[in-house]
């Protein structure tokens, strides 16, 4: 591609790939996320039974708190959509399996690393809380952050993989393409 000061600009954004192994390198990271958030919410259940005892504090450090919190989330981020409702989970499983194919076709053409990371983070958590929905009819969340008595909403590992792989492809968009030693001749 040609910049206006007519040099050329890789479209590419870091250390490229070809379009498989940038693929291959997506979906390994999803299998990561995806087993460590399901390895994650066993300990919570099984091992630490937190729907038992429903609160663990772990760190503080004055005013700032780590905890861990058991909350069964029916809805979406936030808690939005949330509903008792005989088929809200399965419709919301439904809504993130759609996305995460979409996700899938974007990774398919991924154009770095850094996409291709970050779409893997955003697959490998939904379908880890898709999992969770078919199970249980809910998220099973327990990460509990709060400084100065305000608690930022309780979230688990795929919530996490989730936000940061949005990020990621967000600051993508937003940086300039890099350039290549092959491009500025």
């Amino acid at each position: 591609m040609k910049a206006g000061s007519g040099e050329t600009l890789s479209p590419r954004r870091g250390s490229g790939g070809s379009a498989p192994g940038l693929f291959r390198l997506g979906l390994l990271f999803a299998g990561f996320i995806f087993v460590f958030d399901q390895l994650s919410k066993w300990l919570i259940l099984d091992v630490l039974r937190l729907p038992e005892v429903q609160h663990i504090p772990l760190l503080a450090f004055g005013p700032f708190g780590l905890d861990l919190t058991m909350v069964w989330n029916r809805g979406v981020t936030f808690g939005l959509f949330s509903s008792d409702g005989r088929w809200n989970h399965l419709i919301l499983a439904g809504l993130a399996v759609a996305i995460a194919v979409f996700l899938l076709r974007w990774l398919a053409r991924a154009e770095g690393r850094m996409v291709a990371l970050a779409l893997g983070a955003v697959i490998g958590g939904a379908f880890g809380n898709v999992v969770d929905r078919l199970r249980f009819g809910a998220v099973v969340d327990f990460v509990d952050t709060h400084a100065w008595g305000w608690h930022w909403y309780v979230f688990n590992v795929a919530d996490a993989a989730i936000v940061c792989g949005v990020g990621a492809l967000l600051l993508d968009a937003l940086l300039p393409p890099r350039r290549t030693p092959k491009d500025s001749v």
